[in-house]
């Protein structure tokens, strides 16, 4: 195989060897063929650091700012740091990913201007805004693998010609025509800045809703769809990384049937939206009518507001169903909950879509003021919004707070590794607030507002399977729940020291955060009252071997006081989002679900379809690496739920199903999700079997 090509190579892990194993040995070859054979001779040569460096800045490339908040000396000793340790990519698709998406070319595109070192020092030396020690920390914790900032900040930081480091915005709508007029606006301003956008349609009357008193006007939310995908579809002309939208709908919504058919394939082309992803937001009491096998009422969002004197979407619907069921002056229609539900299977079949948000479990969970009536496009932010007002003119008559998030993401099994777990999450959570206190959004004067009060950051978690693969855990055993749930309780401990650390050091709290539950010390209580110790042996000794404290409840005790006292820094720390490119560029398991493969099979542009190894798969453990498909969703759902005790926000669930599944299993997986307290769920996924006489002899995947 001397010849062989990288691609070729790569191809070679879906083949069974002659000795009957997986040839994981090929894929090194391949990403090393690689930079043998099109990296290193596409990558422009500089004689010296100082050399590449002036070049950079001057011809625009680099952010000159990000360079000059340290002295030339400390920048090339960091970029030393870097190169010491000889950084390898672990797989073919982890390089490809880097070079294709990441590395900074030129301009033509033809030629590469960055390795990987490059790319983690510029990311490092803007996220430590001129405090050495920070930079040097986050080149330490990046390179090792430990800590991965999100796409849009480790593809961004320290170049000239960037969008935004912040990785998703929420914005919310009111009913009328000037906000949905800014909506539209901030969306082409958002997607072009390659951010993922999610609105909220709650709040907009329904189809036929009157206008100025004059019955039977509007038309209900279907053409703002319309609107707003083509703003995202223009938008997405403009940069490299696209920017997708997403619109929620709470499920008592007159226009939810409308809302949710526009995603059937065979819907006419009027009310087909191609492009948009669609959530439904789902209350308790539509559970618990589809449990009965009741009619479901929905309310009119226009009468609501004018008789409670809020938007649809800032009230509980639980909470006041019965009472607007009662009250004779809203309009109200009514259709079976168990249609609504079986709408939303049939839909995920064909297209994974809608996502679902549980409203009031989102809601009691929620440790601060106000509430969250939305997610976003991956379903994990879960954040408070206020309304935006505007003069005819369209200027700000008030600002409300809209949200964005800054996400980036912990490899857990490096963690387990790293020499002080502490320092680890301390150094992400203040890579994250760099990121919040770095962005200013001033095109979208509500986001650049949210973003000021609240600082919220999303620290995500990823390569979970690969780490019980790699200590020989079954996912979804006692053992695999144990650790999740252990291992999620200490980070929550460290993210809150830090952040508490942070507002310490700035004498500056989130805003409101007298009105949250951490003021109160109403968050720290189960912490304090209960045990959260490990439950197996085997947890307790892999936190003992890797040298890591398990909070004590002693421990809970000094941490509430001091956030009592001081406060914490940010209003948000947590999220677990669905880590793509990162994964691979970081060699992890995506986010904390399962893997969907051994041999996982992606279709990239040029090269057609690439093939990554489950990471710390071999083949002495593969029986510790089982899909999704065989694992099946409740497993899933189990561990979600350990972790989601401990994320304050949401957790980016997407739930796998065999081809035997029908949508009664569907709907059984949610109502089991509903009841485990998770929060939201993002996609379904079924799996295709290979049509008879397709498959390949000695295909590694086709046996899987």
């Amino acid at each position: 195989m001397d010849n062989y090509s990288y691609h070729e190579l790569n191809a070679t892990l879906n083949l069974w060897g002659e000795d009957g194993k997986i040839q994981f040995g090929k894929d090194k070859e391949a990403a090393r063929s690689y930079f043998l054979d099109n990296i290193n001779q596409n990558t422009v040569f500089f004689h010296s650091l100082e050399e590449k460096l002036d070049y950079l800045i001057e011809n625009e490339y680099y952010e000159k700012e990000t360079l000059d908040m340290y002295s030339e000396d400390f920048v090339k000793d960091t970029f030393k740091q870097a190169y010491s340790h000889r950084f390898r990519f672990e797989s073919f698709l982890g390089a490809y990913k880097f070079y294709t998406q990441y590395a900074l070319k030129t301009f033509d595109g033809e030629r590469y201007l960055e390795r990987f070192e490059d790319r983690v020092v510029m990311t490092a030396l803007m996220l430590g805004k001129s405090d050495e020690k920070l930079a040097h920390s986050l080149v330490e914790e990046i390179i090792s693998g430990r800590f991965q900032p999100a796409t849009p900040t480790f593809l961004n930081a320290g170049k000239k010609q960037r969008g935004e480091f912040v990785s998703c915005f929420l914005l919310r709508i009111e009913d009328n025509m000037e906000s949905i007029a800014r909506a539209v606006n901030s969306s082409l301003q958002l997607s072009k800045r390659g951010g993922g956008v999610a609105l909220n349609l709650s709040n907009l009357r329904e189809m036929g809703a009157p206008i100025k008193k004059i019955q039977n006007q509007s038309s209900g939310v279907i053409p703002v769809m319309k609107m707003l995908e083509d703003a995202f579809s223009y938008a997405n002309q403009l940069g490299a990384r696209q920017g997708a939208g997403a619109v929620y709908l709470n499920a008592h919504h007159p226009d939810i049937m409308r809302f949710l058919d526009t995603k059937k394939e065979n819907a006419d082309e009027k009310t087909r939206i191609k492009t948009l992803s669609i959530g439904v937001v789902i209350p308790d009491i539509t559970m618990e009518l589809a449990k009965a096998g009741e009619d479901m009422y929905l309310f009119s969002p226009y009468d609501v507001e004018r008789i409670y004197g809020v938007p649809f979407g800032d009230i509980s619907v639980t909470e006041k169903y019965q009472e607007m069921v009662d009250n004779a002056e809203i309009k109200k229609t009514k259709i079976k909950a168990r249609v609504l539900f079986e709408r939303i299977a049939e839909l995920q079949f064909e297209s994974g879509y809608p996502y679902i948000m549980y409203e009031d479990t989102v809601n009691n969970s929620n440790p601060v003021e106000g509430r969250i009536n939305m997610s976003n496009l991956c379903s994990e932010i879960l954040q408070v919004n206020t309304p935006t007002t505007y003069n005819n003119d369209l200027s700000y008559k008030e600002i409300g707070k809209d949200i964005s998030c800054n996400l980036g993401s912990l490899n857990i099994a490096k963690v387990m590794e790293s020499p002080d777990f502490a320092k680890t999450v301390d150094t992400a959570i203040r890579a994250l607030t760099s990121v919040a206190d770095s962005s200013y959004i001033d095109a979208v004067m509500s986001i650049a507002e949210g973003n000021r009060k609240s600082r919220a950051i999303g620290l995500g978690q990823m390569n979970l399977h690969g780490y019980f693969g790699k200590e020989r855990i079954m996912y979804g055993d006692a053992e695999s729940l144990d650790f999740t749930n252990i291992y999620f309780m200490t980070i929550l401990f460290h993210a809150l020291q830090a952040s508490n650390k942070m507002a310490i050091e700035t004498s500056d709290p989130f805003d409101n955060f007298e009105k949250s539950k951490y003021a109160t010390g109403e968050f720290f209580t189960k912490y304090i009252d209960e045990k959260w110790e490990p439950e197996t042996q085997r947890v307790a000794d892999i936190f003992k071997t890797a040298k890591i404290d398990i909070p004590t409840r002693q421990d809970w005790a000094d941490l509430r006081d001091s956030v009592m006292l001081y406060g914490i820094y940010n209003q948000n720390l947590q999220a677990v989002p669905p880590t793509g490119s990162i994964s691979y560029i970081n060699n992890s398991t995506s986010s904390i679900h399962p893997i969907a493969s051994q041999i996982e099979i992606r279709k990239e542009g040029k090269l057609g379809r690439v093939y990554y190894p489950a990471p710390y798969l071999t083949n002495d453990n593969r029986e510790y690496f089982q899909d999704a498909y065989e694992i099946g969703p409740e497993k899933i759902i189990d561990i979600y739920a350990a972790a989601s005790q401990h994320v304050d926000q949401g957790l980016s669930l997407t739930l796998f199903f065999k081809d035997t599944a029908t949508t009664r299993d569907v709907n059984r997986a949610q109502i089991y999700a509903w009841r485990k307290g998770i929060k939201t769920i993002y996609y379904i996924r079924i799996r295709q079997l290979a049509l008879e006489g397709t498959d390949v002899e000695g295909c590694v995947s086709c046996m899987l």
